[in-house]
């Protein structure tokens, strides 16, 4: 089936494109509390699941003995935008494990913050790897294996022992099959695996939760979104959503943004799990989707929605700043 319009963007008084997409809320006993469009469809989460993809780190007892605080682990669930903040933290967590920029696997890109890439450019630099939105994730993968004593060579291929923790623990959380059948590769070259966008919200209601989770794994997943809650700065960066969505919610919600228009988010004390595709990946639109999902479910009044709201409606300007347009959600996400 078609999934519907949820996001429209206007130019003028007139709608100029059309966004479709599907919307999942679960509660933590795999309750729907929401549906919207098709969420059975395999949806690769990408970068969205980070947080799911750094329990290995705490939970082998890597992140305490590295000393990490909130800032390493929310960098480790991070997309970052290669800030000159992002890439130094990157480095210590690497340097505490005694190794160096020359151990990542995951490819260099230069910073997606403009400013940052200016700066890089003027004083003549190039961009590393750890300018990757990934390395701190990847940081987290290199500190488990040498805290476990694991050969990290090779640590980004599908069936090395840090990518069989990583998918145990998808498996585990989702509850949705993780194996070859459903498995791509990822931007920064680490395995990734399409599941329904139920099982993705199901997963996050879990880590909000700690329902269905072991006593040890549950406490990892409260760690984590503490974390990533504590400094949202670390987990994208200057004007991104989930920095700006997080640091609206003060300790409320987490968000977590993945590549080709997914967004996976929880809100702890509801108890649920939220994941959202936008099926032309568009992330304009999947910005509009998640907050609009995230005003929806809760109360009238609370000022969270109202800001969350006002964010699913930005304006849109044109280069001499003159407002051109915006972007809305339709009747179907917002109804």
């Amino acid at each position: 089936m078609d999934n519907p319009v949820l996001v429209e963007v206007l130019r003028g008084g007139l709608v100029e494109s059309r966004h479709r997409g599907a919307v999942a809320v679960v509660d933590a006993d795999g309750k729907s509390v929401m549906e919207i469009g098709n969420i059975e469809r395999a949806t690769f989460p990408r970068s969205a699941v980070k947080a799911i993809q750094a329990l290995p780190l705490l939970e082998s007892g890597a992140a305490d003995a590295f000393g990490f605080s909130d800032r390493e682990i929310a960098l480790a669930c991070a997309s970052h935008s290669g800030e000159p903040d992002h890439t130094e933290l990157a480095r210590q967590m690497l340097a505490k494990a005694g190794l160096d920029e020359s151990a990542y696997e995951c490819g260099a890109h230069w910073p997606t913050a403009h400013r940052a890439t200016v700066e890089l450019a003027r004083s003549g630099g190039s961009p590393t790897q750890l300018h990757n939105n990934c390395s701190g994730k990847h940081a987290g993968f290199l500190c488990t294996c040498v805290h476990r004593g694991i050969d990290h060579h090779g640590y980004v291929a599908q069936g090395h022992r840090m990518q069989e923790m990583v998918r145990e623990a998808l498996e585990s959380v989702t509850g949705a099959t993780h194996d070859i059948d459903v498995c791509g590769t990822d931007g920064c070259s680490i395995p990734t695996y399409a599941v329904p966008l139920r099982n993705l919200a199901l997963g996050f209601a879990r880590m909000a939760t700690g329902n269905g989770l072991s006593r040890e794994r549950a406490a990892a997943a409260r760690r984590i979104f503490a974390a990533c809650m504590a400094e949202p700065f670390y987990v994208a960066g200057t004007g991104r959503a989930d920095t700006d969505m997080m640091e609206a919610g003060r300790g409320r919600i987490f968000t977590k943004t993945g590549a080709e228009g997914v967004f996976c988010a929880a809100i702890p004390e509801l108890g649920f799990g939220i994941a959202i595709k936008c099926d032309d990946g568009a992330t304009r639109a999947s910005e509009v989707m998640i907050a609009e999902t995230l005003a929806k479910l809760l109360p009238e009044g609370d000022r969270l929605r109202s800001s969350l709201a006002a964010m699913a409606r930005p304006v849109l300007k044109n280069w001499r700043g003159i407002e051109v347009g915006g972007l809305r959600p339709t009747e179907a996400l917002a109804g």
